[in-house]
């Protein structure tokens, strides 16, 4: 999470405006230290000098004025300066929710196609992000790829980003929206355009899984209520869509690193793991219906 670091056009646009930022700010600060010690310790013609009203009006009125202006302008300018195509090369949905995040690519049929807490986008092609939210302010901010936004219930906001570096790109929820806020996070996978096009054709067909023990133990628990996976009876859209979990780098919106041991974790002391999550603990089930449950969901691929 390095916005020092871009890895996309709009993100560079940033970095260079950030550096001007702290370099400039970095000057003044030695210029006003100097200022200060010459009119604590220099002699007393100086210090005179320093008192005179000259200093307030150009160092206090004019001087701010000139450089604000110019550095609003210079900005202006830097972020306005790439001219957007008028439709994008791909177009995600990501909700905002407490405290995870539902990711949806809008295929050329007007389907979707749902995942969640992981977004995958092919380089060098622009990207729209459509961002809501259904109950509270987020805000999507990746800043290695670019500016955040804020994601407003009733509102519907757009931040197009492009990726020219491949790689795997944290972001996170940057307007509080209180519980484990600070522990909503997601992942950007830019990939090349080729890979990206063979996994969402393959991202597209139902789960092939077997309905094995666990396929049948999730089912059974009422699992099935509030996840989706696609192929099986389990339709649910309150929580995350889990139809191939197991491909995915990370669990809980990035809270832990993806394992059949992690989801069983997550399954009897997911508050444990994310205090304030809305799913409940599932503390009932014996410890082998608990492995063979997340077992079954990590081979969701």
């Amino acid at each position: 999470m390095n916005v020092l670091d871009p890895a996309g056009p709009d993100a560079g646009r940033l970095a260079e405006l950030s550096w001007i930022l702290f370099i400039g700010g970095g000057a003044i600060f030695a210029l006003v230290l100097a200022i200060t010690f010459f009119a604590m310790q220099g002699s007393d013609r100086s210090r005179k000098r320093l008192s005179g009203n000259w200093l307030v009006w150009t160092g206090g009125i004019a001087f701010p004025v000139a450089v604000l202006t110019g550095l609003l302008v210079y900005g202006l300018l830097l972020m306005g300066a790439e001219s957007r195509p008028a439709e994008p090369d791909l177009r995600v949905h990501v909700e905002g929710r407490q405290w995870w995040w539902r990711v949806s690519y809008e295929e050329p049929d007007g389907s979707r196609l749902e995942s969640a807490n992981e977004i995958r986008i092919p380089l060098g092609r622009e990207v729209e992000f459509v961002l809501t939210s259904p109950d509270v302010i987020h805000s999507f901010w990746v800043p290695s790829l670019g500016g955040k936004l804020d994601m407003i219930p009733g509102r519907t906001n757009r931040l197009r980003l492009t990726a020219d570096r491949p790689g795997v790109y944290r972001g996170q929820c940057a307007e509080y929206c209180g519980g484990p806020h600070a522990l909503m996070a997601l992942e950007v996978i830019a990939m090349p355009a080729g890979e990206f096009d063979a996994w969402r054709a393959q991202a597209s067909s139902p789960v092939e899984n077997a309905p094995a023990r666990g396929g049948e133990l999730f089912l059974a628990t009422g699992c099935g209520s509030c996840h989706t996976v696609r192929g099986t009876s389990a339709a649910g859209t309150i929580g995350p869509d889990l139809s191939r979990l197991g491909e995915r780098r990370q669990l809980a919106a990035a809270r832990l690193p993806m394992s059949a041991e992690n989801i069983a974790r997550f399954i009897t002391h997911g508050q444990d793991i994310k205090p304030g999550n809305l799913m409940p603990e599932f503390r009932f089930l014996t410890a082998d219906e608990t492995a063979a449950i997340a077992s079954y969901l990590a081979e969701l691929k």
